[in-house]
Parts: structure tokens; sequence; C-alpha cells
């Protein structure tokens, strides 16, 4: 059986919803951070680099959100969370899904974690750099919402309802406390993710992590 390590609320968001859309057995395993799991031997075997998620599928262990993706993706077709291989949509769902892990998230990493790239007690550093970050993100949403504005159809790449969503309501939900403009604002955005946030498979995933309102 699958197992997906998670803990509530962060990137491991993402392949918890493919997996809940997919409909297959898999089994959560909690990996607490505020217990430092993820930096415990057991789990640094695993994923050398002590981030979550991480997923088990028979012999394969895959870690890096977009990985995991991909390959659920692949490995159930029968579910098309994916454009066909070899056409310009999957081009477009690569591009997408790149651009979500190693633009929007990994600058939603530097707010969260502003003092990770500055020197230790520079405060007054870790606050400009966070204060960066957010306005780079609200440019990034902006993107999002124009995306959607451009092709005025119901999901991220259109009429059809992919891993893309999951992943855009994931980062788009970490922006709601923010001092600035919340993803839910835009005008396209925030219905959007009001769609999202409908879907049977997404409610059941939020209930087993048992967030709190508001989830955006």
């Amino acid at each position: 059986m699958i197992q997906l390590y998670y803990d509530p609320s962060t990137a491991s968001m993402v392949p918890h919803i493919v997996l809940e859309e997919i409909g297959v057995p898999y089994q959560r395993v909690l990996v607490d951070r505020m217990q430092n799991a993820h930096k415990s031997p057991d789990y640094l075997r695993l994923n050398p680099n002590g981030l979550i998620p991480l997923l088990v599928d028979g012999d394969l262990v895959l870690y890096e959100t977009a990985a995991i993706c991909l390959h659920l993706c692949d490995t159930h077709p029968q579910a098309t969370l994916a454009p066909p291989l070899a056409s310009i949509e999957r081009a477009h769902f690569y591009k997408w899904l790149m651009w979500l892990t190693n633009t929007l998230q990994a600058t939603l990493i530097m707010y969260f974690y502003s003092d990770r790239f500055v020197a230790p007690g520079n405060a007054a550093g870790a606050a400009e750099v966070k204060a960066q970050a957010e306005i780079k993100v609200g440019g990034m949403l902006d993107q999002l919402d124009a995306e959607l504005a451009r092709h005025g159809g119901p999901w991220f790449i259109g009429e059809k309802y992919s891993a893309l969503d999951a992943y855009v309501l994931t980062l788009c939900r970490w922006t709601r406390n923010f001092q600035s403009p919340a993803a839910r604002t835009r005008p396209h955005l925030g219905p959007y993710l009001q769609r999202v946030l409908a879907r049977p498979a997404v409610l059941r995933v939020f209930e087993a992590e048992q967030l709190a309102q508001p989830w955006v």
C-alpha cells in the first residue's frame, strides 16, 4: 500500500489531495514537525533533506512534492489528473508545476523562514527578506489570477481539473494571513479557490488534517 508521510498544512497537502482524487487505498503517516520528527534518524534515512512530504510506493521511496505528484499522475492515468503525454497541454502542465514548486513555493519559504537567509541574530535582515518576499508573492498571485482570467475555465489549466489545482490551492492557502492582500481577494483566484475547496476529495483532506477555518 502507498504510504504518504505528511504533516498538516504543509506541502504534503498537495499529494494528499491527489491521492484522495485518485481514490486508491493509501496510508497516512504523520511526521510531527513540532516534535522534530522530520529530523529524526529514521526519517532522514528516507529523506536526507529532512523535508515533508515523502511517498513510499512499494520499493520506491520518493521525495519532492512535484515528483510525487507526477508519479501519482503517471501511475494512475485513469484519474486523468494530468493532460496526455507529449501534448501541448502536458508541456504547459509541466511549466506550471515547476513554476509552483520552484518559484512561488520557494518565495513563500523565504517569507515564512526568512531567518534562514541571513546571518544568525540578524533580525532586521530577516524582516527585510520577509517583506520583500511578500511583495514578490503578491506579483505571483496576480500572475495566477491573470492566467485564470486568460482562459476563463473553471480550473487552473482550463476545463479539466488536474493535480495543479491541488498545488495552487495549497500555496494560495499559505497567504491567508498576509498583511498584503491574500490570494482569496483576487477577482478570479478567489472564486476559483472556493471551487477547489468544494470538491469532496479536498474536503476529506481538510477534515483528515483537522484544519480550522478559514481555510484560505
